[in-house]
């Protein structure tokens, strides 16, 4: 598994129920695979899917592509239902998986 950094937003706490906002930040070239016209191709390097896993049951997944922006933001809601990890993962063509977790705190 490599590397990547993301900045995941999540409130420092919820109750049961109420609904949570989710920002996402991910740093990441989104490398086309060209660098202009008739320069050396570069391997391509393009996140295609985002999805993210809590409460053992998956709450968002996004299809990404050559045209979302390098580093891409991604903001989105779920419900608090327990305490505990959400997953993230993003998955780059080429097979590499990138993962990272926050806690979301439910009191």
């Amino acid at each position: 598994m490599a590397d990547i950094t993301a900045r995941i937003t999540l409130p420092g706490s919820a109750r049961r129920g109420e609904i949570v906002n989710v920002r996402v930040i991910v740093r990441h070239p989104m490398e086309r695979g060209f660098d202009g016209p008739g320069l050396t191709p570069l391997p391509r390097h393009i996140l295609h899917t985002m999805r993210v896993t809590y409460a053992g049951e998956e709450v968002f997944r996004m299809a990404l592509s050559a045209g979302i922006t390098a580093n891409p933001y991604v903001e989105f809601t779920t419900i608090a239902v327990a305490t505990g990890p959400m997953i993230f993962e993003w998955v780059e063509d080429g097979g590499a998986v990138y993962r990272r977790e926050a806690r979301l705190v439910v009191v």
